[in-house]
């Protein structure tokens, strides 16, 4: 209800209609009393036309108040939505990584799209239907009331039944709707993984045996919706039986009273209240219905809400824009641990000079991406102090230092988007001839323009329709416009072919020129022209030196490494 503040106005005209329909629903029935009990009995055509028109008038205004609470109930809802997912996108892009280490994507996806849909249900078919329906039953009782309270009597002895059997109902449907909703997502989270790597599934012929993993799962997401679906097979029958019976004991009532000569129930009374019933019990039988809408975006919202009021952010504290880095940065005894008490970064201390180019080598899980993860505040580090220009980082707007960090990763993820649109990630200070220019100095803007509507190629998901090497000089080509204070290839050479890979020891050269960069790799010859290189392994610096300095050590860690590089090579 909070989010519904800003459309307060909205809200009110949704109660308004709400009680107008109320009204002008209720007061056909009795319109219709009237006109039996005294036009047509009486054979009066003037007044029987008269309350005809009447009744033409209620139900036209009953029209038009329905479609402006229906409309208005439903634009209210999706503007709220609105407001939640955006909220909601917003606070996951604001996640450390670690969140995203143990949180399956699917999940997300499901809490975004499919989960945020339902709550709009809660304002569209759930809260504003069920005051709608609350307020026609008043009405209505109170017409009945004032027409005959007998038979009142014996419609108000039956609605104890259909409200204990609809709390009965609705207290089931909150447990069914909550399985429902697990399923949905852990359904979604399969089907995203899958598809995300089908080329494993299908490398390795597993599509036989995820699609049994497949069923299995499809198996319980449609057990949670039969379930759902028990639960409304036996509610509905009883309450249509119910609300049959209190009808039948009606005219039978009343019909006596007639026949027996009694002027307490009229004919009118007896073709209303066939009418009243129904608008009555079929509101309540209704709203237990409704009550399914209302849990299952309530069971929604409360999955919604948990990851809004997860903490699990970057402490952005920082008060200083970084606007252009010197490049002194310094490690002092850092220490940090993905997992509680699984220490990988051991009390690092390393200080890079502004300009300089530091390679960084060890074996896989040394450390060496750690170090760029928490350089660029993925991740908070454990104890220690990290600093660039002599300023902690903590220090810096996390925006403005990022933005003064460029990273080349291995793994190059690139967008459903244009080339164009993938190097400049819709920054609107990169012109395209900025672009251009760029790509020329690297070298690649030959391959570009050879491409069907070259900078605007649409490379597809996750740059499928380029090969690894072109999507590794795409990444390059982005970091390199960004025009960096400090530059991260990670691995960034690992997966290309030779071609590609002197593309990018050229460009590398330029644009490490006057900018402090750190290189990772497992190549060496791709770091021997590097300032100094430093070599990790299980979390700690074990050497650090020039190229021709580490060779020089007797059975050194890097001289090991490098020798058995190249003797593989020869």
């Amino acid at each position: 209800m909070r989010y519904a503040k800003p459309y307060q106005k909205r809200f009110n005209w949704v109660i308004i209609w709400a009680i107008l329909l109320s009204i002008f629903a209720a007061s056909r029935p009795y319109l219709l009393k009237q006109t039996v009990d005294d036009y047509l009995k009486n054979h009066n055509k003037e007044g029987l036309l008269i309350y005809v028109i009447i009744m033409g008038v209620v139900l036209l205004l009953e029209v038009v108040s329905q479609f402006f609470f229906t409309y208005w109930a439903n634009w209210l809802g999706q503007d709220i939505i609105k407001d939640i997912r955006d909220k909601l996108f917003k606070h996951i892009t604001s996640f450390k990584m670690k969140y995203f280490d143990n949180e399956p994507v699917g999940k997300l996806v499901t809490r975004t799209v499919s989960d945020i849909e339902s709550i709009a249900s809660i304002f569209s078919q759930g809260l504003f239907m069920i005051v709608s329906d609350i307020l026609k039953m008043i009405v209505i009782i109170g017409i009945m009331l004032y027409m005959n309270w007998e038979l009142t009597l014996i419609v108000l002895l039956a609605m104890p039944i259909l409200i204990y059997a609809t709390n009965i109902f609705q207290k089931k449907m909150k447990v069914a709707f909550n399985e429902v909703r697990n399923e949905i997502s852990n359904l979604n989270t399969f089907v995203q993984e899958r598809l995300t790597g089908m080329k494993i599934v299908q490398l390795f012929n597993r599509e036989k045996i995820e699609y049994e993993k497949f069923k299995e799962i499809n198996q319980k997401h449609n057990k949670a919706w039969l379930k759902n679906i028990l639960y409304n097979s036996i509610f509905f029958p009883i309450a249509d039986f119910v609300s049959s019976l209190t009808l039948g004991a009606i005219v039978w009532y009343g019909g006596m009273q007639i026949l027996n000569g009694e002027t307490s129930t009229t004919f009118g009374d007896l073709f209303t209240y066939t009418m009243l019933i129904t608008m009555l019990f079929n509101p309540l039988r209704q709203i237990a219905d409704k009550f399914n809408v209302m849990q299952m975006g309530i069971v929604a919202a409360e999955r919604v809400f948990e990851i809004l009021e997860t903490n699990s952010q970057i402490q952005d504290i920082g008060n200083k824009l970084a606007t252009r880095f010197e490049g002194i940065i310094s490690f002092k005894d850092v220490r940090f641990s993905y997992l509680e008490g699984e220490e990988v970064l051991k009390g690092i201390n390393m200080d890079i000079p502004a300009g300089a180019t530091i390679a960084i080598v060890g074996s896989t899980g040394a450390g060496k991406s750690t170090i760029i993860n928490l350089l660029n505040r993925f991740y908070e580090i454990d104890s220690g102090t990290i600093t660039i220009d002599n300023t902690t980082i903590k220090e810096y707007t996390i925006e403005s230092l990022r933005k003064q960090i460029a990273v080349v990763l291995q793994d190059v993820f690139l967008f459903a988007d244009t080339i164009y649109n993938n190097i400049t990630l819709y920054d609107k200070s990169i012109t395209k001839e900025d672009v251009i220019l760029a790509a020329k100095k690297i070298g690649v803007h030959e391959f570009i323009i050879n491409l069907p509507n070259g900078y605007d190629y649409n490379v597809k998901e996750r740059g499928v329709m380029l090969s690894s090497g072109q999507r590794q000089l795409i990444a390059f080509l982005r970091a390199y416009v960004s025009n960096p204070s400090i530059l991260i290839l990670d691995e960034a050479t690992s997966s290309i072919d030779s071609y590609s890979e002197e593309l990018i020891q050229s460009a590398t050269e330029k644009i490490t020129k006057g900018r402090t960069s750190i290189v990772i790799a497992h190549r060496l010859a791709t770091i021997m022209k590097a300032d100094r290189i430093i070599v990790m392994d299980k979390g700690e610096i074990v050497e650090s030196g020039s190229h021709s300095e580490l060779l020089a050590l007797e059975n050194g860690y890097y001289k090991n490494l490098y020798d058995s590089q190249f003797s593989i090579q020869v």
